[in-house]
């Protein structure tokens, strides 16, 4: 069983909308369910997984700057602020916080919503109390 967790975070590196995929789902696929209502901002910083056209028009068309840096794949590099990507790490560090937790990280649970709501139940008390 893998799974593949999808967040968006605010500034400070806290969770706002998470998102849990199969571990063979492309990440196109997280991307358009936490995309088209996305709290305001002014950039989107993801890592090159989320590299699509349509990614990048979902988040223009609501006047958002995406900082995401192209596939090796992709023929005509889209250049991106490598002073704002590195502000990814907060995405990271709300990862590996969530990961301190033993039963997110080796995934105990069989079943995905009952995975899904203890990765909840922890981003609230790590985050949110």
């Amino acid at each position: 069983m893998n799974t593949k967790l999808h967040a968006v975070g605010d500034g400070a590196g806290r969770p706002i909308r998470l998102h849990l995929t199969a571990g063979q789902t492309s990440d196109y696929k997280g991307a358009e369910v936490l995309l088209p209502d996305l709290p305001a901002a002014r950039v989107v910083i993801a890592d090159r997984g989320y590299d699509s056209n349509k990614v990048r028009k979902t988040v223009t068309d609501q006047n958002i700057e995406a900082c995401i840096p192209s596939r090796k794949t992709r023929k005509k590099k889209i250049p991106y602020s490598t002073r704002t990507y590195r502000k990814r790490h907060k995405v990271e560090n709300l990862f590996a916080k969530l990961k301190d937790w033993r039963r997110i990280a080796m995934r105990y649970d069989r079943c995905a919503s009952i995975f899904k709501s203890a990765i909840y139940i922890a981003a609230t008390v790590i985050f949110w109390l």
